[in-house]
């Protein structure tokens, strides 16, 4: 681009982009496996690092490149690598930063799997992880210890939109010399930049908002040069949990539309809290779009958006949950979320269904809850569909 300063939006919809000799105004899609050389010695020298260019799509490939470079771009980082899935992506991270002795401190709100990767698989390998309620500033100092190497966090959290101050976690970071480890998969950066606010890497699952139409499954770590495009790259590298290229392409795709959608997923989302709040079936309503939220100023103080992302209790616990779901006739009954089709999930028995009890209790995943990831369809269908639920 011709421009020094570009906006965001400007950014969502041309950077990263490398022509070839064929001019294209899309993106091209590298449909290969491999990449030839002009001669041996060409080849000798990309293998050894000395020389610049593709060698084998496990690792390089230029569509993939270009959805790295436009994320990074998004982001406000110095790079980016791309991954297999939102998973991939935090296991790529820990096993390229942490080593066996090392010790992990995680708000207790995050995706029910980063709880078992965290909790059941590093185990194994020798690093441990203290788990501690979302803002409780107290208990994350109380647990950072002589071997803690990274703070981990999702804001807003899923599946009850808790909201994390991420300036004073990553003062607290820096004072520990700890990285601050986001996962910004409900916000993206059309909603919020963590980067921004001292934060040392930015992880994403590229399944849901960034893609936007629950085509692909795809993941992303965002930050540093040194830590990204040297330490996470060379763990994808040797282990092998790339995106492919299609995948990429579609994301990088997405990535056009990513500002509308999430203003649009945004406003959709605070019409269907404010009816829920209403409804005499419901108990409670979690979204930091309402003035009731207890993190609803933070949110408006480091967020562009509120995002998308509705979850809500019902009296009468599962029974009533599952009715109340299984009633519905055009939400999508699934635990994905980010797509332009509203979907809805009990979280209880499903994204967290492998957490423990205990757990869940802590967090406060009652029996009751369900999410519900307001899509892009008729405003008026979508809560006509969940009072269809409700007031049964």
């Amino acid at each position: 681009m011709n421009n020094d300063n570009p906006g965001f939006d400007t950014l969502a919809v041309r950077s990263g982009q490398q022509r070839t000799a064929e001019l294209e105004h899309s993106e091209a899609i590298f449909a290969t496996s491999s990449f030839v050389f002009e001669n041996a010695a060409q080849a000798a020298a990309r293998f050894a690092g000395d020389e610049p260019g593709n060698i084998y799509s496990r690792f390089t490939n230029p569509t993939t490149q270009a959805f790295e470079r436009r994320l990074a771009a998004m982001e406000g980082g110095e790079a980016c690598v791309a991954t297999a899935s939102g998973m991939a992506a935090i296991m790529s991270l820990c096993v390229a930063l942490l080593k066996s002795g090392d010790h992990i401190v995680s708000s207790r709100s995050v995706f029910g799997t980063t709880t078992t990767l965290f909790d059941k698989y590093l185990p194994r390998f020798g690093i441990q992880t203290s788990f501690v309620g979302m803002n409780d500033l107290d208990g994350w100092k109380r647990a950072i210890q002589g071997n803690t190497r990274l703070l981990f966090l999702e804001t807003p959290s899923n599946p009850l939109t808790e909201i994390a101050d991420i300036r004073v976690l990553a003062d607290l970071a820096h004072e520990n010399d700890c990285l601050l480890v986001v996962d910004n998969c409900f916000c993206t950066p059309a909603l919020q930049r963590p980067l921004e606010f001292g934060a040392d890497l930015v992880v994403h699952s590229a399944t849901k908002y960034l893609d936007g139409q629950g085509r692909i499954v795809g993941g992303a770590v965002v930050g540093p040069e040194q830590l990204v495009a040297e330490e996470i790259f060379g763990v994808i590298r040797t282990t092998g949990p790339s995106l492919s290229p299609f995948n990429a392409w579609v994301a990088l795709k997405g990535l056009e539309t990513l500002s509308l959608r999430m203003q649009a997923h945004s406003q959709q989302a605070l019409q269907v809290a404010r009816f829920l709040v209403d409804h005499p079936a419901v108990e409670q309503v979690y979204y930091p779009g309402l003035q009731s939220h207890p993190q609803h100023r933070l949110a408006q103080s480091q967020q562009h958006g509120f995002g998308g992302v509705v979850s809500f209790v019902v009296s009468g616990g599962r029974a009533s949950a599952w009715r109340a779901i299984d009633a519905t006739r055009i939400l999508s009954i699934t635990a994905n979320l980010g797509d332009v089709k509203t979907t809805i999930t009990h979280p209880a028995t499903t994204t967290h269904g492998r957490v423990s009890d205990e757990l869940k209790r802590q967090v406060g995943i009652s029996e009751g809850l369900i999410r519900v990831a307001v899509g892009l369809e008729d405003l008026d269908d979508i809560i006509d569909d969940l009072s269809r639920g409700l007031d049964g």
